[in-house]
């Protein structure tokens, strides 16, 4: 853990920006723990060598279900993490991985050999619950039930409900459980101070958390923010809840081949858990203490389609608009992308639609832009999926190579775009778009470039 002193040790690099001067926002550090790996080093080679981290439930008895598989983080070290925090000890698993990216991203940004801040530096995140206790829970629902059970099994005792509440769940297991703890673990441990907000819409989360984040730096409110997102619902409920609405794929003979992006036999997502984090610094801010620069946010569009809860609306208005507005503000033509990293969920509403979406706004030039969905690979991280993609395309910009959509066999005539199949492709990317559109209609699209002086 980083000590509470470290920002004395140098001089403090002070806010230095004119009102009149626009202020550009650059990521200067990045870090994740997903199903391929515990850091942007070992995930981005297996990423572009086509891996997949998709693989049967371990956490717990999943055998009743009708879908069996996930994307489960492996290899975590939680008792490492307990040795060095004890302030940990109740935490949920999205704040260990939270904390794992975290860190790895203020060590690649090497903001530790720099005194900055607190008060400049904010939080805002896009974390999801981890869980809940749910065997405490069932019994505590099991020991509830009146004398009058047998004859009604749904009427419970409220009385002994509550009473056997205390008895059966752990106050502090369950306040850990709630999102906003994540980002306050976050900031106590590396001592953030400014401007620290959690968002969480779904599927888009730490997507719409970066966008917003590029925006108080704009506006002045902070030189730095951490963001991104963290999640963790591989547990029965979640399973249960996803498997409800029909959104989950039932390949469970083979994991590995079960997301299948844009694929015509797609049959639904794949649940991840994971962390992604970025580092978002003002570029003058960065350039005074010789920061490595992955790539600029030059665009962010924000929109809700207003339709149904589960399902976009079908002619894709409000994507669209999220896409045209990040154009915009970047003042980008079609002409100027070079990559698109797709929502890619592999449910047959989405791959459709969002093929219908770019097609739309980018017209005839959407057919020679590669488009490619790594979700393919790592699944479904919900809260924590848009950082991810945002880290794929500034890597992609860095080696000049687009990670493939695997599992990409059987064209579909609805999505008829370049996906990049199965296969890394080398090309050189300038400007990439990332797309998140969310559960209840909320869409994000974050326009991002190679930084150029």
């Amino acid at each position: 853990m980083l000590p509470l002193s470290w920002r004395r040790r140098i001089p403090v690099i002070e806010k230095s920006y004119s009102p009149l001067t626009a202020r550009r926002v650059v990521i200067t550090g990045m870090g994740a723990v997903t199903p391929l790996g515990l850091s942007v080093r070992e995930i981005w080679p297996r990423m572009i060598e086509g891996h997949s981290g998709i693989g049967p439930i371990t956490l717990f008895d999943a055998s009743e279900f009708p879908t069996r598989i996930a994307g489960e983080v492996k290899g975590f070290d939680f008792n490492a993490w307990l040795e060095r925090d004890s302030a940990l000890q109740f935490a949920g698993r999205g704040t260990f991985f939270a904390l794992k990216a975290a860190e790895e991203a203020f060590r690649d940004s090497h903001l530790r050999s720099f005194n900055i801040n607190p008060d400049r530096f904010g939080i805002y995140f896009g974390a999801g619950d981890s869980g809940s206790e749910f065997i405490p829970f069932v019994e505590m629902v099991k020991s509830s039930f009146s004398n009058a059970s047998s004859v009604n099994p749904d009427l419970v005792d409220k009385g002994l409900f509550v009473g056997h509440s205390t008895e059966k769940m752990h106050g502090r297991k369950e306040l850990e459980m709630q999102p906003f703890m994540t980002v306050a673990h976050l900031a106590r441990r590396f001592d953030i101070r400014g401007p620290v907000s959690n968002c969480l819409t779904a599927c888009a989360a730490s997507s719409q958390a970066i966008g917003e984040a590029s925006e108080w730096i704009r506006r002045g409110d902070a030189d730095i923010v951490m963001s991104g997102g963290a999640h963790s619902m591989v547990y029965p409920l979640g399973i249960a809840g996803f498997s409800s609405l029909t959104v989950l794929s039932s390949y469970n003979e083979d994991p590995a081949k079960a997301s299948r992006p844009f694929d015509k036999r797609r049959d639904g997502f794949v649940l991840a858990e994971g962390a992604g984090v970025v580092l978002l610094e003002e570029l003058q801010h960065a350039l005074k203490r010789h920061a490595r620069i992955y790539g600029e946010i030059i665009g962010y569009g924000s929109t809700t389609d207003a339709y149904r809860l589960t399902d976009m609306d079908p002619i894709g208005v409000g994507g669209a608009r999220a896409i045209e507005m990040a154009l915009k503000k970047a003042h980008l033509t079609a002409d100027d992308i070079n990559y698109i990293n797709a929502h890619g969920t592999a449910t047959s509403v989405n791959d459709a639609i969002e093929t219908l979406v770019i097609k739309k706004v980018l017209g005839a030039k959407a057919y020679e832009i590669p488009v490619s969905s790594i979700k393919s690979m790592i699944g479904h991280m919900i809260a924590a999926a848009g950082v991810m993609e945002v880290i794929t395309c500034l890597l992609a910009m860095k080696d000049k190579v687009i990670p493939p959509t695997i599992n990409y066999e059987e064209p579909d005539p609805d999505c008829d775009l370049d996906y990049v199949p199965n296969l890394a492709r080398e090309k050189e990317v300038k400007v990439a778009l990332s797309n998140s559109f969310g559960f209840g209609g909320q869409n994000i699209c974050l326009a991002l470039s190679r930084y150029d002086e």
